[in-house]
């Protein structure tokens, strides 16, 4: 009897704390109040997240992650690439300092390491084609060097753009002709060393780059005319996109080469397609599929995915586009954006413990003219420096009138500036501090105020930490194992 009580109290323990295999995100920290590591872990753990991708070794991020249970990609930056393939040592070192010590040190578990992120795509025009591969080789090398060539791989996350057809259907996938070689010598490395082809893949931006993409092409449960293939009909664009990689790499002699999806979401704001209705339609046909383990025709088991992405990020580059800023699942500050079902009657669940600024707001003077040659001006200086995207056409505050236009930059830059005396005057003596938020009750625009991240970096952890936690449950469940294979012997 005491072994099934054992075996039901285990099973509750395990159910607390141990997530569904396959989930993954991408955690960026280009903003400019970054959301604290701990709170991070804790918001992944949360919501099922059991795999992220890193864009680079951020030491905070991985100090954060050290035992929590949480498998890592941990990125090199492109920029990167060229010492790397210059120098093995230089490749050695970075192993050392950002893998080996991690592992060892910190109990960061660390599954595989991004060797650059979309190093040939064509808008770089082929500034890293000649450095991505040496550097790929030169990290592998250092991983087996330092006795991890067993447990973390080197791969490259690709954008979908290295691989296409001429025939308009999958099956007639192959790699990109100017980088055909390169790609099939890529591959064969991956494949001689164990590691997945890792690829990004991005419905909204078929949407951006072509104004007559079918729409409804874009979402998994989509209901435009399908394309056929052979036998196979597809109906949505992801699909089509990834089997179309699986012929290339059959195709070229790699028909079981294994493929992780490193990047893959929707943005909810910067553009008339980035917006909530949208994004949650995508993102939830995505989470279906993988708690229903559906694949695609050419491989009926779904692979890893990372969603991408947790967290909006600030100070992304917007080269690309506005929408840039705003992939998370959650705002900048660990906060729903939009109800997501994550199966077995989980729903997402905002970050906790997340201080913040005074609840003040810089705004424009109600006095202050709207004729005023300095507010084109003021304008523009403000969203020099605070990220003003929200307000571009088709945007959540794409409809603001003049006036409120300009309170919503004058806030971003008065929050970016963290509320500093001073930070409000910056504007010509058209700006004044209130404490009544400005936002439109029925309106989709937000008028933020940041974290307070000196308070968080003042701020002591009392108690267990989560990864302490984790490791406790570790060690507690081991404990349980024993004896009820004890009792049963």
């Amino acid at each position: 009897m005491i072994f099934h009580y054992l075996l039901a109290f285990l099973l509750f323990v395990l159910g607390e704390n141990f997530i569904v295999d396959g989930l993954g995100c991408n955690w960026g920290t280009r903003a400019t109040h970054p959301l604290p590591g701990n709170i991070v872990v804790k918001l992944m753990k949360d919501n099922g997240f059991n795999k992220v991708k890193l864009f680079e070794a951020d030491p905070r991020a991985l100090q954060a992650l050290g035992r929590s249970g949480i498998q890592v990609m941990v990125g090199i930056p492109n920029d990167m690439l060229a010492p790397l393939a210059a120098s093995v040592s230089a490749a050695e070192e970075w192993v050392s300092k950002n893998v080996s010590y991690y592992l060892s040190n910190k109990g960061v578990d660390i599954r595989y390491v991004a060797v650059g992120n979309e190093p040939f795509l064509k808008t770089y025009n082929n500034k890293f084609t000649h450095t991505a591969f040496p550097a790929l080789q030169n990290v592998q090398a250092a991983l087996i060097k330092a006795g991890l060539g067993r447990d973390v791989k080197a791969t490259i996350p690709l954008n979908a753009d290295v691989y296409e057809t001429d025939a308009g259907v999958p099956s007639g996938g192959n790699f990109r002709a100017d980088i055909h070689d390169l790609m099939i010598s890529i591959v064969k490395f991956l494949d001689n060393n164990g590691a997945p082809f890792t690829v990004n893949i991005y419905p909204f931006l078929s949407l951006y780059a072509d104004p007559h993409f079918p729409v409804e092409y874009a979402f998994f449960d989509g209901t435009s005319s399908p394309v056929v293939d052979g036998s196979i009909t597809y109906t949505n664009v992801f699909d089509a996109n990834y089997d179309t990689l699986v012929s290339a790499l059959e195709k070229n002699g790699f028909p079981s080469m294994p493929i992780i999806i490193g990047e893959v979401g929707w943005p909810t704001d910067g553009d008339p397609n980035a917006k909530m209705e949208f994004a949650r339609r995508f993102n939830q046909g995505l989470l279906n599929r993988i708690s229903q383990g559906q694949g695609t025709p050419k491989r009926p088991s779904p692979p890893d995915i990372y969603l991408f992405s947790l967290i909006d990020e600030d100070a992304k580059s917007i080269d690309p586009g506005n929408f840039e800023r705003h992939w998370g699942v959650f705002y900048f500050d660990g906060t729903i954006k939009y109800p997501l079902n994550l199966g077995k009657n989980r729903n997402l669940t905002a970050a906790k413990g997340v201080q913040y600024l005074a609840r003040q707001w810089c705004i424009m003077a109600p006095d202050a003219n709207l004729m005023d040659p300095n507010l084109p001006q003021s304008i523009s200086f403000a969203c020099t420096y605070a990220d003003c995207t929200s307000l571009g056409y088709g945007s959540s505050c794409g409809g603001l009138d003049a006036r409120n236009n300009a309170s919503y930059a004058f806030n971003m830059y008065y929050q970016t500036m963290n509320q500093q005396k001073g930070a409000c005057d910056q504007f010509h003596g058209l700006s004044i501090i209130t404490k009544i938020d400005p936002a439109y009750r029925d309106s989709s625009c937000k008028y933020e105020i940041m974290i307070d991240t000196g308070r968080h970096e003042k701020a002591t952890n009392p108690g267990t930490s989560s990864a302490g936690k984790m490791h406790t449950t570790f060690v507690f469940v081991s404990f349980l194992l024993a004896l009820i294979i004890f009792c049963v012997s």
